[in-house]
């Protein structure tokens, strides 16, 4: 038997063992694999409902109860017709995204003056408010509604758009504070510091500085409050009395008859009323995850 062995030339680099990272290539492609899979069918769940429900908007109420799920073969689209002109579907479109918009927009501005504030001061004071507010997540709103209707009655706010919007921004002001706060208190005050050096004032500081950083925040704040109202059945149904002032979800029931329904025309208002919530996420998609998001790298 030799006993000499073949040298290596100095310097030189072993081989690599591509065997031994085969398994975990394999792993993790199976992995993404079954995320993927995942995903694609919660996608279709998820949009499943949305197609019955414009497939149904575009049939006949007798081809419905011949078969429920068919496709529409012949679309119709005189249901969509009906409901905006003669069930006044496009009254109740305006009352909403007036009593919607209104509201979401007070109660965004009050909240990101509050949190601003709450988030640069230390005192005492302003543990207690914040407190305050935070006590609000904690109140069962549909358990105050004999006050809340007094409380507009004496205003003589019932059956008052105007009555809606304040009620609303008011419920939303505790849960934008909470948010808002927070994402203030992760800006570094070096940022105001540099800005009151060169010369800014506090509003051109807030405006130009400080909300630009938190549009990720604001995002989500706006669209975890307009889905809710948008949505809401409960109390335009207490508060409107007049049918000219319902919004979209009571305007709704004006479809149920007591001995028929029309079903096809209250598809066509349920595809009218998910319309400006699909936009909505459409646009405002990036914005909602970076504020989602936001602090999970750290």
């Amino acid at each position: 038997m030799s006993l000499l062995t073949e040298k290596k030339p100095a310097g030189s680099v072993p081989a690599a063992e591509p065997t031994r990272r085969r398994p975990a290539r394999r792993k993790g492609a199976a992995g993404r694999f079954a995320v993927s899979g995942f995903l694609w069918v919660y996608a279709v769940i998820a949009v499943a409902p949305l197609l019955v429900m414009v497939f149904s908007s575009l049939r006949t109420t007798r081809e419905m109860a011949r078969s429920p799920l068919a496709l529409p073969l012949n679309p119709n689209f005189a249901s969509y017709t009906k409901a905006w002109v003669q069930a006044s579907f496009g009254t109740f479109f305006v009352n909403s995204l007036l009593v919607t918009i209104g509201s979401v927009l007070i109660s965004t501005v009050v909240s990101l003056l509050a949190a601003y504030a709450l988030a640069r001061s230390k005192s005492r004071v302003t543990s207690i408010v914040e407190a305050v507010f935070l006590s609000g997540l904690m109140l069962p709103v549909y358990l105050a509604i004999l006050p809340v209707f007094y409380l507009l009655d004496a205003m003589g706010l019932v059956d008052n758009k105007f009555g809606l919007v304040m009620l609303y921004a008011a419920l939303g002001i505790p849960f934008s504070v909470f948010v808002l706060t927070s994402f203030f208190r992760q800006l570094p005050l070096e940022l105001e510091e540099a800005a009151r050096i060169d010369g800014a004032g506090s509003f051109t500081m807030f405006w130009h500085i400080m909300l630009p950083l938190v549009k990720p925040a604001i995002a989500t704040v706006v669209v975890f409050r307009f889905v809710p109202i948008w949505n809401d059945f409960f109390y335009p149904l207490i508060l409107m009395r007049s049918k000219e002032n319902y919004t979209l979800p009571v305007g709704l029931t004006t479809f149920f008859g007591e001995y028929q329904t029309d079903w096809p025309t209250l598809f066509a208002g349920l595809v009218i009323a998910t319309i400006p919530l699909v936009v909505l996420f459409l646009v405002a998609t990036k914005q909602i995850v970076a504020g989602l998001t936001a602090g999970m790298s750290k």
